[in-house]
């Protein structure tokens, strides 16, 4: 649930984020974080993710900052391309968007339905793009591709698979700095 206080939205990937995730944990530490509630974690369906996102983001205050992982940044880049009215983009000032899925890669999700093509149109506000040169859902090179196309900023944090619980993390702060410094001047 999102209120006119929250500052940041958190977008999780396919079967949301478990207990031990970077923006779990964010948002339990943070507020002004709130999770957008996706219609179906299971069975992920961009439309319906889209719709989902657009409802939040009427509900935030400009300003508003997107945390987003897997699913989640493919989520951002169709809405910002296809979804979002212009009042809602222009509440945006940044996403982080990490461990960008590729829909073309052999690990992505069968159940996930309209995520391909991604829009490669550049996105209406500030972005960063983080990948792991280990990640079995998207390439270096396609996240690469992305970012650029999307004109935001791409950062390659090394070997940490999915960029998830599992990739040692804890409390990600520089993950933190890059998200908070978003719509900021070298933002």
């Amino acid at each position: 649930m999102t209120t006119s206080k929250t500052a940041v939205l958190v977008l999780p990937g396919y079967m949301d984020s478990g207990p031990g995730h970077w923006q779990t944990r964010w948002e339990a530490a943070h507020a002004g974080f709130a999770r957008v509630q996706m219609p179906d974690w299971m069975h992920p369906d961009c439309e319906a993710w889209c719709a989902a996102l657009e409802a939040a983001v009427q509900r935030a205050p400009a300003g508003v900052r997107f945390a987003a992982h897997s699913l989640g940044c493919l989520t951002v880049a169709h809405w910002a391309a296809h979804h979002a009215s212009a009042a809602t983009r222009a509440k945006v000032a940044g996403a982080l968007l990490v461990a960008l899925p590729d829909p073309h890669g052999p690990e992505f999700p069968r159940d996930a339905r309209g995520f391909d093509p991604v829009p490669l149109a550049a996105l209406p506000f500030p972005g960063a793009v983080v990948a792991s040169s280990d990640d079995p859902y998207g390439g270096v090179a396609f996240s690469r591709r992305c970012a650029q196309a999307w004109g935001s900023r791409w950062i390659d944090i090394g070997a940490r698979g999915h960029i998830n619980a599992d990739s040692g993390l804890g409390d990600w702060p520089q993950g933190l700095a890059w998200l908070m410094s978003m719509g900021q001047e070298g933002g």
